[in-house]
This record gives C-alpha cells, sequence and structure tokens, in this order.
C-alpha cells in the first residue's frame, strides 16, 4: 500500500495509505494459491478444484482478511522503516466505509511518538537520607504491646462487663424468626470492642453480668458476605455464662518464651532490629518521593497527550472509587476529568517514560526469584489459600505484571540514588513521621505515584 504523510506535529503523526482494487484482488488470488493444493469440492478430488472456481465461491469471504493483512503488514512496515515507537496503538479507519468488492481501499493511520528522554545530570540531584536509630523507650513501648496482645482471661469477674472484657456466652440468632446456618454457638469467648461480630453486637453487651440473658438487636451489613443475611435485621438470644476481666502478661522471660525467643534479651535485639528496619522502610519511602519530585522538576520534554488523558481517566476514577466505597461496581455515570487529574497524570507518565528509559540503558531487569519472593509475601494475605494464589500468578501475565512493576520500580529509584549526591541526616523517629505528614499533607487527596 502507498503511505503519505499527513501531519507532523509535535510527537503527533498521520498518514492515508491506499491499496488499488488490483493489488487487493493480487492478494486474494495469492491466498486461494495457498489452499488450492488441499482444497475439497463435491465432483473433484483433493488439489484440483480449479483456482477461478475457488474464486467465485471464496473470494468474498476473503476480501476481509486481505484487507486487514495489508493494512496490518503497510502499518508495521512503515513504522519499522521510520523507526517509529507508537506511544499506543497506531488509530486505525477505513476512510470509504462502503466498500465493496472491486473498489480500491483507501485507509488512514495516527499516531503518537514516545519521545526521546534527556539524559538527566542525576549527579546533581541532592538528597537527604533520613536516619532514626531506635531508642529504648521505642523497645519497651513494644514490649508492652507485645504484653497487651498477650494477655489472659483466666479471672472470672462478679460486676458488670466492661469493653476489654472477655464473655463467654451461648448464642442463638434468628431472622424473621427463624435461626439460620452459622448463627448460633455455646461456650463462645467474646472480647467486647474487638469488633468480632457484626456493629451493634458487642455494644449491646456492655453491662451485662453473668447468668443473664439478653436479646441483641443488630441489622447485618447490606456487603455481609452470605446474600441470605445481608441487610437483614436480626435477633440474637444471647445467655451469659461467664464475665472475665482481662490480665495484662508481665514482661518477663516467659513473655520471650511465649514469642518463641530464647531469652528477654534475645527478644529486645529481634524488637530493635525490627523497629530499625521499619524505620529504614519509611525513611526509604521519603527518599522516594523527594527524589521523584527532583526528577520531575527537572524533566521537561513534549509527552504523548494519548498515555495522560488514558492515565488521567484512570486517576479520576480511581480517587471517585475513593470517595464512594460503597459503589462496587463500574455502571456509575461518566466521572469528571479535571485540570488536577491531568497533572497528576503528566507527573507519572512522565517519571514512568523516564524509569523505562533509564532501566533499558542500565539494562535493569526483574528476576523470576525477585517475582515469587514478592508472590510468596502477598500470598499470606490469603491463609489457607496460599498454593492457588501463587499459581494463578504463574499462570496470568497480567498477575505477574503487578508483581514486575514496582519491583522494576524499585530497582531504578536505587540505580539514581547511587549516582545521585545523598547525604545522611540523624533524626528522631517523631522528625521522620512529621516529614512524612508533610509529603503526605502535599499529595492529599491524591493516588500514590505509581
Amino acid at each position: 500500500m502507498e503511505v503519505t504523510e499527513t501531519k507532523s506535529e509535535g510527537l503527533q503523526r498521520a498518514y492515508t495509505a491506499k491499496a488499488t482494487a488490483a493489488e487487493i484482488e493480487a492478494r486474494i488470488d495469492a491466498k486461494l494459491a495457498e489452499v488450492q493444493p488441499t482444497a475439497q469440492l463435491k465432483g473433484f478430488r483433493k488439489g484440483k478444484v480449479p483456482v477461478s472456481l475457488l474464486k467465485k465461491m471464496f473470494s468474498k469471504s476473503m476480501l476481509g482478511e486481505a484487507m486487514q493483512e495489508m493494512v496490518d503488514e503497510t502499518v508495521s512496515a512503515h513504522l519499522e522503516a521510520a523507526k517509529h515507537r507508537p506511544a499506543q496503538r497506531p488509530d486505525i479507519k477505513i476512510v470509504n466505509e462502503s466498500f465493496d468488492e472491486g473498489d480500491d481501499l483507501n485507509v488512514e493511520f495516527s499516531y503518537e511518538l514516545l519521545p526521546d528522554i534527556p539524559d538527566v545530570p542525576f549527579s546533581e540531584i541532592k538528597l537527604e537520607r533520613l536516619v532514626v536509630s531506635p531508642e529504648e523507650a521505642d523497645v519497651d513501648k513494644a514490649l508492652e504491646n507485645l504484653a497487651e496482645n498477650a494477655k489472659s482471661y483466666d479471672d472470672a469477674k462478679d460486676g458488670e462487663a466492661e469493653s476489654g472484657d472477655q464473655v463467654v456466652i451461648n448464642f442463638v440468632g434468628r431472622v424473621d424468626g427463624e435461626a439460620f446456618e452459622g448463627g448460633s454457638a455455646d461456650d463462645f469467648p467474646l472480647v467486647l470492642g474487638s469488633n468480632q461480630f457484626i456493629p451493634g453486637f458487642e455494644d449491646q453487651l456492655i453491662g451485662v453480668k453473668a447468668g443473664e440473658e439478653r436479646d441483641v438487636n443488630v441489622t447485618f451489613p447490606e456487603s455481609y458476605g452470605a446474600p441470605n443475611l445481608a441487610g437483614k435485621a436480626a435477633v440474637f438470644s444471647v445467655t451469659v455464662k461467664e464475665v472475665r476481666a482481662p490480665k495484662k502478661a508481665e514482661v518477663d522471660e516467659s513473655l520471650a518464651e511465649r514469642y518463641g525467643a530464647e531469652s528477654l534479651d534475645a527478644m529486645k535485639t529481634q524488637i530493635r532490629t525490627q523497629i530499625s528496619n521499619e524505620y529504614k522502610s519509611v525513611a526509604r519511602s521519603h527518599l522516594k518521593r523527594k527524589l521523584l519530585d527532583a526528577l520531575n522538576d527537572k524533566l521537561t520534554f513534549e509527552l504523548p497527550e494519548t498515555m495522560v488523558e488514558s492515565e488521567a481517566k484512570q486517576i479520576a476514577h480511581q480517587l471517585w472509587h475513593d470517595e464512594h466505597p460503597e459503589e462496587q461496581g463500574h455502571d456509575h455515570g461518566e466521572i469528571e476529568i479535571t485540570d488536577e487529574h491531568r497533572d497528576l497524570a503528566g507527573r507519572r507518565v512522565r517519571l514512568g517514560l523516564l524509569f523505562s528509559d533509564v532501566g533499558e540503558k542500565a539494562k535493569i531487569e526483574v528476576g523470576e526469584a525477585e517475582i515469587n519472593q514478592a508472590a510468596m509475601a502477598q500470598a499470606r494475605n490469603y491463609p489457607g489459600r496460599e498454593q492457588e494464589f501463587l499459581t494463578a500468578v504463574q499462570r496470568s501475565p497480567e498477575l505477574r505484571q503487578q508483581f514486575v512493576a514496582p519491583l522494576f520500580e524499585d530497582k531504578v529509584v536505587d540505580y539514581i540514588a547511587e549516582l545521585a549526591s545523598v547525604t545522611e541526616k540523624q533524626v528522631t523517629a517523631d522528625e521522620l513521621r512529621a516529614a512524612m505528614a508533610e509529603l503526605e499533607e502535599d499529595e492529599d487527596g491524591k493516588p500514590a505515584d505509581a
């Protein structure tokens, strides 16, 4: 097909292409010649059907396939010859929509180019890496929290149940006067305030005493997992068998043993290391955000409008659902895309193109072991279904890409940070939290950078 350029402005390119009726007919003839040796029709032996007969019978059905092949080959050959990298799949349109057999084929196609990424002097970027050393007060607080979590409920209580107490109860739940499956239990230990039961249930047991019977009136949430109960009003007949007061565990060797540590000192060392790693993780997030801000300020190149608009739509859609968590589906009306959405989309696209360019030039890759490790960490969120999740990741390229993208980004960030001028600054935990809060306030209401 003959290709003619009709537009060349910035990153935008547009072309027309034409295939004559003779060229199309020649393509159909070639396809018929390919199938003729294996063609079988009544009255003819295999391979003996005349091409003229095949053409009379099948040329119309082959017309669309021949046209599609010619268009695809033409666009691919053009991109290769021009050494163009389109930002998205070219938009292809048949001009003469009433095209019929014997007509010339006129096509328009257009696309936006991926921009050339300028070299960024990473060494000129100045960053601070915030460093926090765990204090003994941090360790002591963590130990107190562990002791609180290890509290026991061995002591019966004579008075009224308070929030934080444990009540041992028998209960039977009914909807419309009928007991329902899974709605009853005996000798069930329930800590009031734990939010283990549906909203309103535990609150109505505040003040009960051992031996007391009480009806608890609740309504199942609309989003409840069992459709037959979602949104339904229910009455639970509850018998309180015992009220128990909590007793916090002592911070001693027995607490360490309970959590699998060799000694209390060993447990403190583990806690100190864990706290240190948590501070490092937060500090890394702070450094990354500062690096992204610095890179965005230094980057000045034209962006493909199609990529920015597509990203802006995703951002607007995500923010809308964040503001309307009750809307689980996508049958809502059109969501307005604002300049704020487009500004954030431009930042994401700009940084994404830079990271892709840097990663390609530095030959940064994400290995299978890294993907598997990230997938296994995610699988822990699905207790009892870990293997099912890992199998799904192995089989789905889309799921795998969800792990590859952030891993690749982190490796590029580390690569650039190594080239930047980074100084360390010792700060307190409160100062680190304040620094992160300041960044989050700057991005209030916006989804995190990709």
